[in-house]
């Protein structure tokens, strides 16, 4: 019996957002550590941005930039197509833009040696949970199970999030 979309996309969010939860690094809290606060223009409370500045020479800070948006359109697009169930899809779209297949495209070679080895680290594991998220999701087309996609799709994004919280490119 076929899940609706509503249920998929559904299941979708609550188990991205548990997993992150369960993935949190509580040391790297924000609100754990005093937070210098001023008001912005809009009179909004603005914190001070405590990772790790990473600094990048300003036409690949560009590029990497722009293929980060990329990454965040593809998992859209990922999530999309498991909404409708189009498996194949959800992995072509995986393994090309974000998975390991992707590393020539963005030209990683060149980013990697600005990038402290954590930052390295966690771009790899993001590369290769992606790849892994492919095979999942194709043999989700002949299984029809969710549970192991949902997980895969989670390692994916989790992998971001930390990257994100501990660095910013500049």
């Amino acid at each position: 019996m076929r899940k609706p979309v509503f249920a998929v996309a559904t299941a979708l969010g609550f188990v991205a957002a548990a997993a992150l939860a369960q993935q949190h690094d509580h040391s790297r809290d924000q609100h754990d550590r005093p937070v210098t606060q001023a008001a912005d223009s809009h009179g909004a409370a603005a914190s001070s941005d405590e990772r790790q500045v990473v600094q990048f020479p300003q036409a690949l800070r560009e590029r990497t930039l722009a293929n980060m948006r990329d990454h965040l359109l593809a998992l859209q697009q990922i999530q999309q197509a498991l909404s409708t169930e189009d498996y194949d899809k959800a992995a072509d779209i995986a393994e090309q833009r974000l998975g390991m297949t992707s590393l020539k495209l963005h030209g990683s070679h060149e980013v990697a040696k600005y990038m402290p080895l954590g930052m390295q680290n966690a771009g790899t594991a993001m590369h290769r949970s992606a790849s892994h998220f492919a095979l999942v999701a194709q043999e989700a087309s002949a299984t029809g199970e969710m549970k192991p996609v949902l997980a895969a799709l989670s390692r994916i994004t989790g992998n971001c999030v930390a990257c994100h919280a501990g660095y910013r490119v500049k």
